[in-house]
């Protein structure tokens, strides 16, 4: 691994939020267009960063990706229950895709929840169109959670996965 992961600097956030919001428009995850709200949140690492820990893949000071990670009690956890940490808005910058930056990511997620007293697994969200990320999740060991599958719009549905300690 030629890459860094390691907690977001001040400095880093913006270029993560880029990432993240680039990652979900290019995808075609998103409307294309900025009054977006969940794009607005997608670009708000700051706001993150206070209730989570906000995780980078550096390169040569290059920030290549990031994810939010939510420990027990985050008011950034969509799922969670009082044993589980949560990740959220993973995200591979374009360029980076394809080198390993999100896995690596994901399994520095599991090793914080795997470090907090009391954790018992690790949960996430996904749309259902994230079929790369959901490979990187079900190689790593999540299994699909359907009975927690959710919809934060009437026309969308998340599905969710769980990882056993």
């Amino acid at each position: 691994m030629d890459f860094e992961i390691r907690t977001a600097r001040e400095d880093e956030y913006e270029r993560l939020g880029e990432i993240t919001g680039q990652a979900y428009t290019g995808d075609g995850l998103l409307d294309l267009n900025d009054d977006d709200h969940y794009l607005n949140v997608l670009r708000d690492v700051a706001g993150r960063a206070a209730d989570g820990e906000v995780l980078v893949a550096v390169r040569d000071g290059q920030v290549l990706g990031g994810v939010t990670f939510a420990a027990p009690g985050s008011r950034l956890a969509d799922i969670a229950g009082p044993h589980d940490a949560e990740f959220r808005m993973l995200a591979v910058a374009a360029e980076a895709r394809g080198q390993g930056v999100g896995e690596a990511l994901v399994r520095a997620c599991a090793e914080r929840a795997r470090a907090l007293a009391g954790v018992t697994a690790l949960v996430l969200s996904t749309q259902p169109a994230m079929r790369g990320a959901q490979r990187i999740y079900e190689r790593l060991g999540f299994v699909r959670t359907p009975e927690l599958d959710w919809s934060p719009l009437p026309a969308l549905t998340l599905l969710t996965y769980r990882m056993e300690l």
